[in-house]
């Protein structure tokens, strides 16, 4: 079976418009991703995590290289790929079921159908009781709740998410992830998931792809061998091969930061 993502020699590159200068972002990346995989991406600030991200979402034209889905070209955005933001991308005029129908509206899909798909996601993401609330009457967290609600109801091939928790607070990020855990486990969509932290990439995905310092390249994928039924934080913690794989993912992370400050 083919993989679902294949991702081969991707370059890109850009003029900063501030100081003019050329800036090589990515540089002789490939990657592949399979059908139902959870993959993380992390790396140093600056590696070109986002940039990979948005190429995939087909918002950027990378410089070279190609990028397949399917087997096809991606040239530009789609309905196969779902993104998800770090900022609360909803809609604030709309009630949250009306947020999540968005897509299935622009599909074209029947009312009575789109009333049911709603009904089981805002269950799945944990919103019962708020199907009416605007965006102004919900927290941070239950915002991006909504977010990744409208992108699953949606039925994209893949979710592209780029850090979606960054900016709740910690507790709320938690549960957060554990949600993600389980609609993983529930819808066995695709994900391509890019986050800073290190503790988050390990407890979410299956494997952690590191990418170097910039220009951004595949520097190890790190196998995370714990069933995901089993990844609460309370069971994870707990896990010696959490601890390990952690460990590990830091210290590749840490080297190209070292790498960084000595150039």
């Amino acid at each position: 079976m083919r993989p679902k993502i294949v991702v081969r020699g991707l370059a890109h590159e850009y003029i900063n418009p501030f100081t003019q200068e050329r800036v090589v972002a990515l540089d002789g990346v490939d990657l592949e991703v399979e059908e139902g995989e959870f993959l993380t991406v992390v790396g140093p600030s600056g590696c070109g995590k986002t940039t990979l991200l948005n190429i995939l979402a087909g918002l950027i034209q990378p410089t070279h290289g190609t990028v397949l889905l399917d087997g096809r070209a991606v040239t530009g955005p789609g309905p196969d790929r779902g993104v998800v933001f770090q900022e609360f991308a909803i809609l604030p005029w709309r009630t949250v079921q009306r947020n999540i129908a968005h897509g299935l509206e622009i599909q074209g899909v029947a009312k009575a159908e789109r009333a049911a798909v709603v009904r089981r996601f805002v269950e799945l993401v944990g919103l019962t009781g708020f199907e009416k609330k605007y965006p102004h009457e919900l927290s941070g967290g239950m915002k991006q709740r909504v977010a990744v609600a409208r992108t699953l109801a949606a039925n994209p091939h893949v979710m592209l998410m780029d850090e979606p928790f960054a900016s709740v607070d910690a507790q709320t990020r938690i549960t957060l992830q554990e949600e993600l855990n389980t609609i993983a486990q529930a819808t066995r969509k695709t994900i391509l998931f890019v986050t800073h932290n290190v503790e988050e990439a390990v407890f979410l995905g299956d494997r952690c792809c590191v990418l170097s310092r910039r220009p951004g390249k595949v520097k190890a994928l790190v196998p995370v061998k714990i069933p995901r039924e089993h990844r609460t934080w309370k069971l994870f913690t707990s896990d010696s091969s959490f601890g390990a794989t952690k460990e590990l993912v830091l210290k590749l992370v840490r080297e190209e930061v070292g790498r960084e400050d000595t150039v």
